[in-house]
């Protein structure tokens, strides 16, 4: 095991998105701004989506980047949305096709919901078509719907968009039968990846549901969890290292980079751990520089 001291810890991010779904910048372009931004190591995690791996390991490459395959799947628990990620995947497993396929229906499928409820909520007719536009190739999402809200002139911004009509509990907040959790596990297993549940302080759980969660998922075969992201507190990095350490899970951290325009959080941007349970020493350790 490789121990990294602070300087090379600031030098990593596990978790951020491209236009293949709801980031701002093209997998290359994300790939540039985190060279610039002298990270060393990265994995890119768009959402349900693989399609932007070759063109970042490509950039990746060309800059002397680490570079991790990575995604972030949908999935529910207990009826419950989460989101896990794929750390370390191989983007060639033969499952993944239709895996993708299925998660690009229920994505569309759900789009069409959100699209409906809008307008019941009196936004454009065109709504469903203006968030596709934005959406581009990529897997469509509420960020597109906030993008098109803002063109409509429906709202002043895609912060007002999310506050009234797309955040949690709101109109657009549409479910979707997403695959249950430990399907998402094995398929990230299987393709030699490891399955860690992103930002797990972020839906809304006691300590104790939490707890709850996190022990259910490491009985369902789940790898550890991200630690560090922006927006937890040391305190609860404190008490998330515990639940590592008494579950015996690997722990991760990322920024969950989306967009330059969001002042919230930036590459490279996340409280800092120093852990022997933490990925990034086996990714240095087991991954090395491609030539």
């Amino acid at each position: 095991m490789t121990n990294l001291n602070l300087a090379e810890q600031l030098k990593f991010d596990l978790h951020m998105h491209s236009t293949a779904s709801d980031g701002a910048l093209s997998p290359a372009e994300l790939v540039e701004q985190a060279a610039e931004n002298s990270i060393r190591c990265l994995a890119l995690t768009d959402h349900d989506t693989l399609a932007g791996l070759k063109e970042a390991q490509i950039a990746a490459d060309r800059l002397g980047i680490r570079f991790i395959p990575g995604v972030e799947l949908t999935c529910l628990w207990n009826k419950r949305t989460l989101h896990l990620l794929g750390l370390g995947i191989d983007p060639d497993y033969e499952g993944w096709r239709d895996y993708e396929s299925r998660l690009q229906v229920l994505r569309e499928k759900r789009a069409e919901v959100i699209a409906t409820k809008l307008r019941a909520k009196r936004a454009p007719e065109d709504i469903l078509e203006r968030a596709r536009k934005f959406a581009g190739c990529g897997q469509i999402g509420r960020p597109h719907f906030a993008k098109a809200l803002v063109e409509a002139g429906f709202v002043s911004s895609e912060n007002e968009a999310f506050d009234r009509y797309l955040g949690q509990g709101k109109t657009g907040d549409v479910k979707a039968e997403w695959p249950e959790v430990s399907e998402s596990i094995a398929i990230v297993q299987e393709s030699g990846g490891f399955a860690i549940l992103a930002h797990p302080t972020k839906y809304n759980m006691t300590f104790s549901r939490l707890r709850l969660l996190l022990s259910s998922l490491s009985e369902a075969g789940m790898d550890g969890f991200e630690v560090a992201y922006p927006g937890i507190s040391q305190d609860y990095i404190r008490l998330m290292l515990k639940q590592a350490e008494a579950l015996d899970l690997k722990v991760s951290s990322g920024s969950d980079f989306h967009n330059p325009a969001h002042h919230w959080t930036g590459l490279g941007r996340f409280p800092k751990v120093d852990s022997p349970r933490h990925l990034i020493h086996q990714f240095y350790t087991d991954m090395p520089l491609r030539a």
